[in-house]
């Protein structure tokens, strides 16, 4: 019962946001009592963090998965771009945006914990970038993979990117490619322009 609320608190909150729905709103969508709820989570603070966290070990068990494939650096990321479009599918609230607004400490301790991770998966994709003639060899590493997760937080500022001029996916797009153009050599853009082509005519 408890991953059921977890799963549904999930699908809600991504749809209607953190902010908006309730905990009547979860018991009436399972047929379940809102005792029932409470019995596994206490309060909805504490709902709230276990469902932020349950989806970022989903994603980051994903991520870890796509960089045990042998592939060039640059397909990597954009089939770790196509796992967090896919596990977040259901994204209509910017729920990192409101997270960040009414739950701020759950926010900074997943941003802590989402850093760590980039921090980790970018490192190894730009050294592996640079040793194949993916990316360029003069560019700053550490600096690199701390631009790439600024940007991809800072795309989810709704304030700055209203859902209503730049779709989640529009967003996406546009900033792999901005990263990518911004480090990548002859080779790299190659296999940028036909990754682009292949989504493109999908």
């Amino acid at each position: 019962m408890k991953e059921k609320i977890l799963k549904k608190a999930i699908d809600l909150f991504l749809n209607f946001g953190f902010k908006s729905v309730t905990m009547d709103d979860i018991a009436r969508d399972l047929a379940i009592s809102k005792k029932t709820i409470y019995s596994h989570f206490s309060t909805k603070l504490k709902l709230v963090k276990a469902t932020t966290f349950y989806v970022f070990e989903q994603i980051n068990a994903g991520i870890c998965s796509i960089c045990t494939i042998d592939q060039n650096p640059i397909e990597e990321i954009y089939l770790i771009k196509s796992l967090v479009m896919e596990q977040l599918k259901g994204e209509k609230s910017s729920p990192q945006y409101q997270l960040q607004k009414y739950y701020p400490k759950i926010f900074e301790a997943l941003k802590q914990k989402q850093f760590e991770s980039v921090n980790e998966c970018i490192t190894k994709n730009l050294k592996n970038g640079i040793e194949q003639g993916f990316y360029r060899k003069e560019i700053d590493i550490n600096l690199i993979t701390r631009l790439y997760f600024n940007g991809i937080i800072g795309i989810k500022n709704v304030e700055l990117f209203p859902t209503e001029t730049f779709s989640n996916t529009y967003l996406m797009n546009n900033y792999l490619e901005y990263h990518i153009r911004a480090i990548a050599t002859e080779k790299g853009l190659k296999t940028l322009k036909k990754l682009s082509k292949n989504e493109n005519n999908s």
